[in-house]
């Protein structure tokens, strides 16, 4: 028998926006987005919902559901888009049939999540028409056509990414310091662009550096600041210790800026590293007002490596807290109440470990009166010498912090790394391409593997050397800027010069006291 073939006609369910025959109204929505908050961008923003609104209520067979809006958004990815995100769940959810937009690189300049978008919305019947292009996505060419535009929209998202980080690290070069003011204590935007001090704010800035160096840790400033109803960098009563850190350690309250701390890896999720040596950081003195005079900032830092040192071995509650040791048993002294509850209260200081052995401690205990009046004659013992003992840090500075040849090794040890891994690339190419025997391969790869790890393990021991040789000449560098701007006889204690000054001393059991100052000189009673 003859075969017979019957063709049944299609009754298709999806239809293109250039259908304009079928009597059932689209349900359609339009999605209009800036990246910016200028003034031009808001105005091309407005036209566009305007636009949007009439162009779909002047079609017979289309229904206005909603114009989609995000303003001041990239579109390099679509994460924290609220309107882009909420049209996308209202039409999987069935409540639109057809959403508009202008172009491709409105809707997304990257290339993996317009696709992605695109076919969610197709398995639920759901066609996107990108005006400029004029690509209808449930076409037969439409995802090829979305491809190709969306990869050219992605390469432009990425020429305009690097056009504006070159601008930004030019203004680097040039030395312009820009700052978060919204987030930022103590500063605000000056009419010259450059940062102005806000006395109100910078108060608060002023009392977080002087607690600290009166012995006060960053959970007792934060603490402290709440009592006083101060608020913090962003407007809220309930203080960070994390926040009162970073004032602690930012250099720009002392009038300089380091800049490019973080850069950005990724131009499409705008993910951001902190900058550990991968690119270049520029460093500009004096390019602001300072709120913190430069030798107290530079005391902090110093009593910040201090207490990193010790592990906080007691609560650092005074200048004198894990400074004093016992010169018989090298336990912390640390401060004991004496008749609390008596008109005769007062507080001394004491080997914390005198009880705590068999054989208690000899050393006495002393007051911290006692300390300030034997801190100010061992400092003014070292008038006479003080410009050898500035020549002798200067010279130790030269010599014992001294990177020039670490930088060498750290330039060298880079390049074997990168040697390494071109090595180990082209090996596993070859592997893919071309019949090799495996076990030789693998211990050729291998071999790659162990030099890499070696290399990168001396990366680490020679940064951690160059950190501690950093941290030694800014040392010195605080104890020489310390005795330099004091006078050459002392009269009154100075916490800031103790804190730059002082590195331990230590209280005999005759009751002497041995001064050991942070350029290494010794001065015993």
């Amino acid at each position: 028998m003859a075969v017979n073939v019957r063709i049944i006609p299609a009754t298709p369910k999806r239809h293109s926006a250039q259908n304009n025959n079928l009597t059932a109204k689209r349900r359609a929505a339009a999605y209009a987005r800036v990246s910016t908050d200028s003034e031009e961008q808001l105005t091309s923003y407005e036209a566009q919902v305007d636009y949007y609104t009439k162009f779909i209520k002047e079609r017979a067979d289309w229904e206005f559901v909603k114009v989609y809006t995000d303003e001041g958004i990239s579109a390099t990815n679509t994460k924290k888009r609220d309107g882009f995100n909420q049209m996308i769940a209202d039409a999987l959810a069935g409540q639109i049939d057809l959403i508009i937009t202008k172009s491709v690189s409105r809707f997304a300049r990257n290339t993996v999540d317009s696709l992605v978008t695109v076919r969610q919305l197709k398995e639920k019947g759901v066609e996107v028409y990108f005006e400029k292009e004029n690509i209808y996505t449930l076409d037969s060419k439409g995802e090829l056509l979305i491809t190709i535009m969306s990869s050219l929209a992605q390469e432009e998202s990425r020429s305009i990414s690097e056009n504006v980080t070159w601008g930004q690290r030019k203004r680097m070069a040039d030395g312009k310091v820009s700052l978060p003011y919204s987030q930022f204590l103590g500063y605000k935007k000056g009419e010259d662009g450059l940062p102005e001090i806000v006395e109100s704010e910078a108060d608060v800035v002023r009392i977080i550096f002087r607690l600290f160096i009166e012995g006060k840790t960053p959970s007792a400033i934060a603490k402290f600041l709440e009592t006083k109803g101060k608020l913090s960098p962003g407007g809220k009563k309930k203080w960070q210790v994390a926040t009162v850190k970073s004032i602690l350690s930012n250099e720009k309250y002392k009038g300089d800026a380091l800049l490019q701390k973080t850069f950005t890896v990724d131009f499409l999720n705008k993910a951001k590293k902190i900058n550990e040596g991968e690119i270049p950081q520029y460093y500009v003195q004096n390019s602001h007002p300072a709120i913190i005079d430069p030798n107290e900032f530079d005391a902090v830092q110093a009593e910040i490596e201090r207490r990193k040192k010790i592990g906080r071995p007691i609560s650092c509650e005074s200048p004198f807290s894990a400074k004093i040791v016992c010169g018989e048993c090298g336990g912390y002294y640390g401060p004991k109440v004496w008749g609390s509850n008596t008109k005769y209260r007062r507080t001394i200081w004491r080997c914390n470990e005198k009880y705590k052995g068999d054989k208690k401690c000899s050393t006495p205990h002393i007051t911290e009166n006692e300390v300030k009046q034997k801190f100010i004659e061992a400092f003014n013992s070292l008038s006479n010498s003080r410009d050898e003992i500035i020549a002798n840090c200067r010279l130790a500075q030269n010599v014992l912090c001294d990177c020039t040849e670490l930088d060498a090794k750290l330039t060298e040890l880079h390049q074997e790394i990168e040697i390494v891994a071109e090595l180990s690339r082209k090996a596993i190419y070859e592997n893919a391409h071309v019949a090799i025997n495996q076990d030789e391969w693998q211990e050729r790869n291998n071999g790659y593997l162990e030099r890499h790890r070696k290399a990168l393990e001396q990366v680490a021991r020679i940064e951690k050397l160059k950190r501690e040789r950093q941290n030694k000449y800014l040392m010195l560098e605080s104890f020489i800027k310390g005795i330099e701007t004091r006078p050459l006889v002392l009269e009154e204690f100075d916490d800031k010069l103790w804190a730059v000054a002082i590195k331990k001393v230590r209280v005999m059991p005759d009751g002497r006291l041995a001064f050991s100052f942070k350029d290494g000189t010794e001065n015993e009673e």
